[in-house]
């Protein structure tokens, strides 16, 4: 169950995640940018198994919050989840985009965090993964958009026009 919200991410009731994407509800996630030392930023590639966008390239790690569930811990829970790994410290928090068609109606917290991996990748949600520098990112993005998903494109988007 997901919580649906207003206009302002007030939550107006709870919904199954199959009738908020289904009927294009404003509800919540978080998308994960995970930094090594090289200042490379890993990226995942979805899972076959996705309902939305699935093959794609995306965020670190990414996810819909649950019903009750804070912005931060969400972010802390799927990088366990997809990467297997803890965070030892809360990640930095980056910005918030607006729910939009071009998020798929999701209020996003983007968070920062930094670690060298390895990475153990749950296959239900991550089919590989990559270091990338922001350069061959920003090039590829612009070159092959549908290779990723929407949702992060709006965050690169973003990081690169403040």
């Amino acid at each position: 169950m997901f919580d649906v919200v207003d206009e302002n991410d007030q939550v107006i009731g709870q919904r199954s995640r199959r009738d908020v994407h289904r009927l294009g509800l404003r509800h919540r996630a978080v998308h994960v940018l995970i930094y090594n030392h090289r200042g490379e930023l890993f990226l995942q590639q979805r899972s076959l198994f996705k309902d939305c966008s699935p093959g794609v390239w995306d965020s670190s790690a990414s996810g819909h919050l649950d019903t009750g569930e804070t912005y931060e811990a969400c972010a802390r829970r799927e990088v366990g989840e997809e990467l297997g790994i803890p965070l030892p410290i809360p990640p930095q928090t980056l910005f918030k985009l607006s729910a939009s068609p071009e998020t798929g109606h999701e209020f996003c917290w983007v968070y920062r965090a930094e670690h060298d991996g390895p990475f153990i990748l749950q296959p239900s949600e991550v089919r590989g993964g990559g270091w990338f520098q922001p350069t061959a990112i920003a090039q590829w993005s612009q070159q092959r958009p549908d290779d990723f998903a929407g949702s992060f494109l709006v965050i690169w988007k973003q990081i690169h026009s403040s």
